[in-house]
């Protein structure tokens, strides 16, 4: 059976102030009763099972991971000492799983994004999952874009590489960045790009060889560690590792380096709740587009998002604005510059407010 591998170790920094450092939005219920966590466990659950699934989060998160994925076994959490972004994370889980298996598949998810169609889900990573044991190949989701967005990045579709279960994958001709609007225009009608969705299926012992011939600092890192591992000594080893290690994402690391690299065109619902206005999707909406969670009155007002479970309040004559009002907080942002709000933590937390972050 495969081992999945849920990302937990992001701060949410977009979704400040509702995510805070010691609770990201990975851990909050964002979309309904269950957190985000919790709906990623629980949609790979009918592919593998709990005991092959493991969670990659920093020590600080542990607790939380064991209170909200109660049937997850304690040593199914794979504990970074430093974030050092997703190459780290990944070649640090191929090590472990490494150990056990090196030659199953490996299935890396985020564990902050939304699907919707479980079948069709199911169906895809099925086929990945195949494709990819067959060792010779990496396996990336591309998720068929229905609007020019820019917040993505994209993954342009080469030729057919093979049909399995129904289901093709191309390679991977090239990995593009966030576009601009105009760009973005272009591959929507070109057809023949896909959004990058950032999850990844192949065999842990192709991964752990990409690694090595693409980041060697990394593949170095991870053998280190790998002499300890099990012993009293790894805790230390693995904090001398990861404070030498340079952050990079496993896309630019790996991925855009690669030429084994395919991609399945997906259709299921797929979203990176990266922002607020992300979330806003999938809240309905009063006849002037707001969004009022919590109590008040909006006068005036058109396409706002406002949260304010606490405390009342009153909006007069303003649009286009994200209002999120907590107990020691508040935010007031133009929705254009959503992605930005992690400059307002950061600055937050350069001015020495560590108390609200």
């Amino acid at each position: 059976m495969p081992f999945a591998v849920i990302m937990a170790g992001g701060r949410g920094e977009r979704f400040w102030p509702r995510s805070r450092m010691a609770r990201p939005k990975q851990f909050l219920s964002l979309l309904g009763k269950k957190t985000m966590l919790q709906l990623t466990v629980e949609r790979i659950a009918g592919l593998v099972g709990i005991w092959n699934t493991y969670i990659v989060a920093g020590a600080e998160f542990k607790d939380l991971i064991l209170q909200q994925i109660r049937q997850l076994p304690e040593e199914n959490i794979i504990i970074e000492p430093y974030g050092r972004d997703t190459a780290a994370a990944i070649g640090l889980a191929a090590m472990v799983l490494g150990q056990k298996n090196p030659r199953e598949v490996m299935v890396v998810l985020p564990a902050d994004h939304y699907v919707g169609n479980m079948r069709s889900f199911h169906e895809t990573l099925r086929s990945a999952i195949a494709t990819a044991g067959r060792g010779e190949q990496i396996v990336t989701l591309g998720i068929t874009p229905h609007s020019p967005e820019t917040g993505y990045g994209y993954i342009h579709r080469g030729e057919l590489f093979d049909t399995i279960a129904g289901i093709p994958a191309y390679h991977a001709a090239r990995f593009l960045e966030k576009p601009d609007y105009a760009r973005a225009l272009e591959f929507l009608a070109s057809g023949n790009y896909l959004w990058n969705s950032g999850m990844f299926i192949w065999r842990t012992d192709v991964i752990r060889a990409l690694i090595g011939k693409h980041l060697p600092v990394l593949a170095e890192g991870l053998v280190e560690m790998e002499e300890s591992l099990g012993t009293d000594l790894y805790p230390q080893k693995a904090a001398e590792v990861y404070a030498k290690l340079q952050k990079i994402s496993i896309d630019f690391g790996v991925m855009e380096q690669a030429d084994n690299v395919l991609v399945i065109p997906c259709d299921f619902e797929w979203d990176d709740i990266g922002c607020w206005t992300a979330l806003e999707r999938y809240i309905e909406k009063d006849e002037r587009g707001n969004v009022l969670q919590g109590r008040g009155v909006l006068l005036d007002t058109t396409n706002t998002y406002v949260v304010s479970p606490d405390k009342t309040v009153a909006l007069v004559g303003v649009k286009d604005l994200i209002v999120v009002n907590t107990r020691d907080s508040m935010l007031i942002c133009h929705k254009s510059q959503a992605q930005e709000i992690k400059k307002a933590v950061r600055a937050l937390q350069d001015e020495g407010f560590d108390d609200v972050l």
